[in-house]
């Protein structure tokens, strides 16, 4: 006999609400809750468990996720009508909850692509790099002749050409904060392990010089980088044509190059959530939590971003932090975010989206909660910039925008060559040259797009799969597609216009 799946849920025992897991109407008893609903509340949305004051505070996962803006009795729906942000200090506490995790299983293995730098590869292509927008339809031209050739028909190997475009790369300061964030990301893209071989292309008189990027060190020691730019090649179609000549050259390079094994100590894999909703939290956030305690027992690297969507609960990783020099880091760059809101005429709390509030999140403060727990309990070794390449094992932080093609964008230039993302109202997209992985935090919106997801974790409420089960199957599925395992994003043919720079810095 089949146990029903529960109505409704009490994630700590502190929390004054109730979590509705499906549709519940007015009048409704539910468990918990020792009087009827006052209205319906939708599946994921919050429900008042006590009498809750104008001003008091509202908890939940045992945490502040803002206060009261009325009085609100028990069995009300509480949401954007009734919550609101209200005044919060964070005890940040550096270093104060760290725990070493028991070392994990080092014998496990991925089939991957080493490369000269010492890094491996979970793909193996080319990448066909621009300095500047004005340079991306050439770089697209070249990739399109290559495809009608069937320039590659000969290097089985290689797993395709990716251009690289983008909309910067001009009419910007050459000497100021955007200008080194494009920089770091344009460089790491140029030595990702999961780029066999790059053209970089530029058009000649930009402000993010060809010459500068190369800057008279190999960015790459295996010597598999050609650069050219349009106005000294001659134009266009000397251009392509000069661009295919390089790429048959690369590509004989990179078919020289076959998967073998590989330590799970050299993946890094980068966490991201978009489209979130209130099952974030409780199912896909804390599974991927799971496998990357997992990982980083093993001795892996998983990258925890988006600034803005961890505030509000940065405290829960200061407190992990493995120095005060490294939780430092990560509270500067809670402070450069404040500024950055304020100066341009923002708030913190513009984030949960639409999306976000209709799956039933209120605040920022508890979107954050959520999106912390992708990040399991391992002490955080390492605080870094946008693109900034991570040299630290372990779990670390980039600083990064919520915006989700962004703050991928940032991770694989830091070095990603895994890319795991939850999304409850249903996250498309894909990021070459790294394969990205999505899970579901919601079986309705798993059914719903079963070809786009890789992973249902709404079972673990639906059916009661356990924590350590459904991030086994995860951390599982990360070594699969390391090793060649194709996501649903890569059979969708995702990733060609998801590489989008940070932009800092006015445009001018």
């Amino acid at each position: 006999m089949t146990t029903p799946a529960p109505a409704t849920l009490i994630l700590h025992d502190t929390d004054n609400v109730i979590i509705a897991l499906k549709d519940l109407e007015a009048g409704a008893n539910v468990d918990g809750l020792g009087v009827p609903l006052v209205k319906s509340v939708p599946r994921g949305h919050k429900i008042a468990s006590a009498p809750i004051a104008a001003g008091q505070v509202v908890r939940r996962y045992g945490q502040i996720i803002g206060a009261a803006t009325q009085d609100i009795e028990p069995g009300e729906h509480i949401h954007v009508h009734n919550l609101g942000m209200g005044a919060h200090q964070q005890d940040y506490a550096i270093g104060a909850d760290v725990t070493p995790l028991p070392q994990g299983d080092t014998t496990r293995s991925f089939n991957g692509f080493h490369r000269a730098t010492g890094k491996v590869g979970t793909r193996n292509y080319l990448g066909i790099l621009t300095s500047v927008n004005c340079s991306g339809s050439v770089a697209r031209f070249i990739a399109e002749a290559a495809t009608r050739n069937g320039l590659l028909d000969e290097f089985p190997n290689v797993d395709g050409i990716v251009p690289i475009v983008h909309g910067t790369g001009c009419g910007m300061s050459g000497t100021d904060e955007g200008y080194d964030t494009l920089f770091r990301t344009i460089a790491g893209y140029a030595q990702h392990p999961n780029f066999a071989g790059i053209l970089l292309i530029g058009l000649g008189c930009e402000v993010m010089q060809v010459a500068d990027l190369v800057g008279g060190q190999p960015i790459r020691p295996d010597g598999a980088l050609r650069y050219m730019t349009i106005q000294n090649t001659g134009g266009t179609q000397a251009t392509i044509e000069r661009g295919l000549k390089e790429i048959r050259e690369l590509a004989e390079i990179a078919n020289a190059c076959t998967r073998a094994p590989a330590p799970i100590s050299d993946l890094v894999v980068g966490m991201q959530c978009g489209g979130s909703d209130s099952y974030s939290g409780i199912t896909a956030n804390p599974a991927l939590g799971y496998a990357s305690d997992m990982l980083v027992a093993a001795g892996g690297t998983t990258i925890l971003s988006e600034t803005p969507e961890v505030y509000g609960a940065e405290h829960l990783l200061t407190r992990r932090a493995v120095s005060p020099e490294v939780g430092q880091k990560l509270i500067d760059r809670i402070h450069w975010w404040e500024d950055y809101a304020d100066r341009n005429g923002g708030e913190m709390n513009n984030n949960p989206s639409p999306g976000n509030k209709r799956g039933g999140l209120t605040t920022i403060l508890e979107k954050s909660l959520g999106a912390v727990a992708k990040g399991g309990t391992a002490p955080m070794s390492g605080v870094y910039k946008f693109a900034e390449p991570v040299t630290t094992k372990g779990f670390v932080f980039m600083d990064s925008p919520g915006f989700d093609p962004v703050s991928v964008t940032g991770q694989i230039a830091s070095g990603s060559n895994i890319i795991v993302f939850t999304t409850g109202r249903g996250s498309v997209s894909g990021y070459q040259p790294t394969p990205g992985i999505k899970l579901a935090t919601n079986s309705e919106m798993y059914t719903r797009m079963a070809t786009d997801m890789d992973v249902n974790c709404g079972d673990m409420v639906d059916a009661g799969v356990s924590m350590a089960d459904k991030g086994t199957e995860i951390f599982e599925l990360i070594i699969r597609v390391a090793s060649g395992e194709a996501s649903k994003s890569e059979q969708l043919g995702y990733g060609g216009v998801e590489f989008v720079p940070w932009q800092i810095s006015a445009v001018m």
